[in-house]
């Protein structure tokens, strides 16, 4: 265990001698720990915040003790991950220039990295629908952005359209095939323009990032138990979450994967997003709401191309790349899934309408 470590774990009244740590997952983001105390049968999850990425930490505490209350309040069974309080009584450890939550370890839980049957992409929807239902009385104006605009279009847009203004004569020339098709497909956020401010499509509390490792699993049944990562929790539309999970379950290979033969709709694993999700929220989706599901993927989809051809643009200084034209790649993969997800438009409005009328 390093000095850090140890001086983390003193903020929560454990000493060194009584403490075993070891890193834990494969998040990018944080720096992540199982803790294991002598004596106890609990383990902990220590977790850093990453401040290059969440600029006020103290945003993300505030707004999980605001949901915990409200869900110990309304809804005291349900299994919300919430942060230990230090021996100070605060949400999070501030030691040597870095936040630190400390969480409950989920006894006999898995996540997983990639989705492998239909039935666990069903299972995550019905827990991230779960979460935004039960928070449906919440009153979403006390939840501050922890990533201010994380998922609107208008902000993403515009930083593409910068991103090409300034980009490199080269970077433009590699790219012109993408950056045609972010032009041409600009309709989306017209499209989101025109529904964006009607009360039909009310703000709700999103997760805003529903890819399958935030979500835990029983090992013995392979049940979802409850949803975690709760940094991006904040007020969004409901096609953040649905979107989301569309974005990164319907294709057995992640936006990393630069060969396009291999991108493709799995329409077994959408008919599991729609009914795991409607399952919970189809009885308070309002009518534009229930209008928009098959629009909410192809929402999360052209962001995501945007926001990695803006920062191939701007020369790869965002996401980590492995190679100079990796975002290229990525872009390249996302406006291919984008395109699958035109060409099966008809086949997925239908499994949509029909897991409506059901």
């Amino acid at each position: 265990m390093n000095s850090v470590t140890k001086k983390v774990l003193a903020e929560y009244g454990y000493s060194a001698d009584e403490i075993t740590s070891k890193k834990f997952g494969t998040g990018h983001i944080n720096s992540t720990y199982l803790i294991s105390i002598a004596g106890e049968t609990d383990r902990l999850i220590l977790q850093s915040i990453n401040q290059n990425v969440f600029r006020e930490p103290l945003i993300i505490a505030e707004n999980v003790r605001l949901v915990a209350k409200y869900l110990k309040d309304h809804y005291p069974s349900y299994l919300f991950v919430s942060c230990i309080p230090t021996i100070r009584g605060e949400e999070m450890a501030f030691v040597d220039e870095t936040y630190w939550r400390l969480t409950k370890y989920i006894p006999n839980s898995i996540a997983y990295e990639t989705l492998n049957d239909p039935r666990q992409a069903f299972e995550a929807a019905v827990q991230f629908g779960r979460l935004s239902k039960l928070l449906d009385g919440f009153e979403t104006s006390l939840l501050k952005p922890s990533i201010p605009g994380f998922h609107d279009l208008n902000l993403r847009y515009d930083q593409f359209k910068e991103a090409l203004q300034n980009a490199h004569a080269e970077l433009r020339s590699k790219a012109s095939v993408q950056i045609e098709q972010a032009l041409r497909h600009s309709f989306i956020v017209d499209y989101f323009n025109s529904y964006k401010d009607s009360p039909e499509f009310p703000d709700r509390v999103m997760h805003h990032d529903t890819k399958i490792s935030n979500m835990l699993f029983d090992k013995d049944t392979n049940e979802g138990i409850c949803v975690i990562d709760l940094d991006t929790l904040m007020a969004g539309k409901f096609i953040s979450d649905l979107g989301d999970m569309m974005r990164t379950y319907l294709c057995p290979f992640s936006e990393n994967e630069p060969d396009t033969d291999k991108i493709f709709i799995r329409q077994e694993y959408f008919e599991a997003i729609i009914k795991g999700y409607l399952k919970e929220m189809g009885s308070i989706l309002t009518p534009i709401e229930k209008d928009l599901i098959l629009f909410s993927g192809k929402y999360l989809i052209y962001m995501q191309a945007l926001r990695f051809l803006a920062d191939y643009l701007n020369g790869s200084v965002y996401y980590p790349v492995a190679y100079p034209e990796q975002n290229l790649d990525r872009t390249i993969n996302q406006f291919k899934l984008l395109s699958e997800f035109f060409n099966k438009e008809k086949v997925l409005q239908s499994i949509v309408d029909e897991c409506l009328s059901n």
